[in-house]
């Protein structure tokens, strides 16, 4: 045959051990009884330490999220106490402004005041220089 030329094995013969290409099947058994029982009772060992520490992380989880949601409510009712405290401060500012603005306005007024005494000033001033020089100029004829 062509096969056992080519150096492959004929259907029927046995598999000679000095090839090192060439596989053997072992036929799968079953484990016995006892050790399915052991390595079933392992399995949910595992498993149910497995779930445990998953279950644990998401508690832990949770317990993370709480206290930070504490945290957080504690803090807005800081700002909220900034803010309560600022508002009434801007309230007191707001009064003080408001009984301050009359003598604001009155501040205002005399200040319009002294700027018209002081143009008065300044014309009473350039009147005077005219005036003298008009005299020293009689006075030398």
């Amino acid at each position: 045959m062509a096969t056992a030329a080519e150096g492959l094995p004929e259907a029927g013969a046995q598999p000679t051990k000095q090839d090192p290409a060439v596989e053997t099947a072992e036929e799968a058994k079953e484990p016995a009884e006892a050790d399915i029982n052991e390595l079933c009772k392992d399995m949910f060992n595992k498993m149910a330490t497995y779930l445990t520490g998953e279950l644990t992380a998401t508690s832990e989880d949770y317990k993370l999220l709480e206290n930070m949601n504490k945290l957080t409510s504690l803090k807005y009712l800081e700002m909220k106490d900034i803010a309560i405290n600022i508002s009434r401060n801007l309230k007191d500012l707001n009064q003080k402004y408001a009984a301050l603005q009359p003598y604001l306005e009155q501040i205002n007024l005399i200040e319009e005041q002294v700027a018209a005494l002081e143009q008065a000033a300044y014309k009473l001033d350039a009147y005077s220089k005219k005036l003298e020089a008009k005299y020293k100029k009689l006075e030398k004829r």
